[in-house]
């Protein structure tokens, strides 16, 4: 038989395995289980830190294998396969869902043919290093495009609640495959790292052209090639520009999987063009990034400093209302650093990442507030519906704030202000040293912000420090703007065939498509969408 079971440890009993068996053994009998030690085995399954009442405990989670041998060790076993020109998919975007829905398509022998704006990862690391130091950013290699989109260059978190969506230890496994840590396999919040993703998503790379797909960097997808039937469009391919040569190019295919990102606008501006009734205004949200010296994280939420060497970097999350809208932290980087994510030379947009190590001298997070399609104001609404697709309105809304915030910015310097500041309504007369390489200039940001978004994260502020004693300091800083935790448009889809509602072929996919956020649930919602074209008869021969 097998039993899961959880013990409770102090972090100086985490290498102690006779301690460690004792207290399984102990669980197993609280639990009316009898097991003799020698035809009992454990199996560890995961670890997670408990920070709550004042002390530190480690949670690790064993399945005991009794009078049984474990099962196998489960290692991830591909079942891709060498494709062929019978069947074909043109992947747009290389983020988690067109990687992942591309190896799905390996899994049948259906050849994925990726279009990528941006540049290979290699190419890409001297672009985003040139934002920093330069601030200069490249409309299409970013840190929101090229390959492996806007996760590559992030803290690889790979915790999600999507457990609903699809399987998440086959993700994992995936990664643990292409040379991810082994311990994104247990840790209760696992992620990678911006320090090792790139080699991990450029095998990925190796395994599809390997295996006879095609990637198209340095490519944009520029409109659809559509035909009608049965009084529907039906895609049947793209035009693209190739960026050095100008040049265009047609690619056609059974099935176009479009997984462009959020940071997209141009592909919802087409797509608002082909056809305005696929698209739809959604719930996003607004707000800043909070970066904090890493130290006074830790004790916050350690309670001291004895357990902060044993256990790195903290994190924290919260979830409040004010006046009636959410207000909440959003990827957490303990450790990391704060990063300029616009995708234009005329925004500042920042973002948040960690090394595997998460050991910078800073934690950051954003706190964003909840932002309905009702709470964008009447003039973009106006303009949206004047050119022809209302959906639009919150895009054009949080494009122009972006745009606000460079022009409180300098370059790619970003507009900060301390906590204390931003409560009390002053000016800063300086700023702490931060990890924000391209700069800061210190501004109001009550007066950056829309003032729906400014005064509900004060009351959040004020609230948090209540449960996080510490959390409002002097060295505490706000950075503007966080803007792209989500898309404010969703590409309608059909809920069984996944094909988009207005467009025959075309499946929409991953953040970009408004139906899943993050890594992971990206990577299933590519998966889920490619196997519904599988359903549909783009299947290879055997």
């Amino acid at each position: 038989m097998t039993q899961d079971i959880s013990i409770t440890l102090s972090p100086e009993k985490e290498k102690d395995e006779g301690y460690i068996k004792n207290l399984l053994f102990a669980a197993l009998k609280k639990s009316g289980t009898m097991a003799s030690k020698s035809d009992t085995e454990f199996v560890f399954i995961k670890k997670s830190i408990d920070a709550r009442h004042g002390r530190v405990s480690l949670v690790l989670r064993y399945r005991a294998y009794i009078g049984e041998k474990p099962e196998s060790d489960g290692c991830f076993k591909p079942k891709w396969k060498k494709s062929s020109d019978a069947k074909r998919v043109l992947i747009i975007g290389s983020g988690p869902a067109g990687l992942f829905g591309a190896l799905k398509l390996l899994e049948y022998g259906i050849k994925p043919i990726i279009i990528e704006r941006g540049s290979d990862a290699s190419e890409r690391k001297r672009q985003i290093a040139s934002i920093s130091t330069k601030g200069i950013v490249d409309s299409d290699t970013n840190y929101c495009f090229g390959e492996g989109g806007a996760g590559t260059f992030s803290d690889g978190k790979l915790y999600t609640r999507s457990n609903k969506r699809g399987n998440i230890p086959e993700i994992l496994s995936i990664f643990h495959y292409f040379g991810a840590d082994e311990k994104i396999l247990t840790d209760a919040h696992p992620h990678i790292g911006t320090d090792k993703l790139p080699k991990i998503i450029m095998a990925m790379r190796e395994k599809i052209i390997e295996l006879g797909g095609e990637i198209h960097f340095n490519t944009r997808c520029i409109s659809l090639i559509t035909e009608t039937e049965d009084g529907k469009k039906c895609v049947k391919g793209i035009r693209a520009t190739e960026k050095e040569s100008g040049m265009s190019m047609d690619f056609f295919a059974d099935a176009v999987l479009l997984a462009c990102g959020h940071s997209a606008t141009d592909i919802y501006k087409m797509i608002a063009k082909e056809a305005p009734d696929a698209l739809e205004a959604k719930t996003f949200a607004v707000g800043v990034r909070v970066e904090h010296p890493r130290e006074v994280i830790d004790l916050i939420r350690y309670h001291g400093k004895d357990e902060i060497e044993k256990l790195g970097a903290a994190e924290y999350r919260f979830t409040t209302q004010q006046d009636e809208r959410g207000v909440y932290s959003f990827c957490m980087c303990p450790g990391g650093f704060v990063v300029p994510s616009a995708s234009g030379p005329d925004e500042i947009v920042v973002n948040g990442m960690s090394a595997a190590g998460r050991n910078s001298a800073w934690s950051n997070a954003a706190v964003v507030v909840e932002t309905r399609p009702e709470d964008i104001p009447m003039d973009f609404r106006t303009l949206a519906l004047g050119e022809g697709c209302e959906a639009m309105a919150g895009l054009l809304w949080k494009n122009a704030l972006e745009k606000i915030t460079a022009q409180n910015g300098d370059g790619q310097k970003a507009p900060a202000q301390r906590m204390r500041d931003f409560l009390s309504g002053t000016i800063s007369d300086s700023l702490p040293p931060s990890s924000y390489a391209p700069g800061l200039v210190s501004r109001d940001l009550s007066s950056v912000l829309p003032n729906q978004i400014a005064y509900r994260l004060k009351s959040a502020f004020e609230e948090v420090n209540k449960s996080m004693r510490g959390y409002i300091c002097d060295d505490a800083l706000l950075i503007a703007s966080e803007t792209r935790t989500s898309t404010p448009v969703r590409i309608l889809r059909d809920k069984e065939s996944g094909e988009c509602t207005a467009l025959k072929n075309l499946y929409p996919a991953g953040e970009g498509s408004g139906y899943s956020g993050g890594i992971v649930s990206s990577a299933m919602d590519g998966i889920n969408q490619c196997k519904k074209m599988v359903e549909l008869g783009f299947r290879s021969e055997e």
